[in-house]
């Protein structure tokens, strides 16, 4: 299992503690984000992928905003809502009670 974040994030240092050492973290902002894990993860979450309260967002200008997703993610790749997590190929995002009782059962 591979969780995707940022190691200031709140929210996955959550996650991450609840999962315990079952899972890989990855930080979003040194390692990127892989390619394709963005067009699969899109293809999955559209719009809910990216995060637009950010504070990333609102430094964007308006060119940027309406630039495409997927390329906009990854040139911001601290635009994702997080935590995105990779279980075996199963994707979840955000650390919500669905993904929780998905993940810890």
């Amino acid at each position: 299992m591979i969780l995707y974040g940022l190691k200031t994030c709140d929210t996955c240092r959550k996650a991450l503690k609840s999962l315990g050492e079952a899972v890989e973290f990855r930080d979003i902002r040194s390692d990127g984000l892989p390619e394709g894990l963005v067009q699969v993860a899109y293809a999955q979450f559209g719009e809910a992928l990216v995060n637009r309260k950010s504070t990333t967002w609102r430094g964007l200008s308006e060119e940027d905003r309406e630039t495409d997703p997927i390329t906009l993610l990854a040139a911001y790749p601290a635009l994702m809502k997080r935590p995105l997590i990779d279980d075996s190929g199963t994707l979840y995002l955000g650390w919500g009670k669905d993904t929780q009782a998905a993940l810890l059962g």
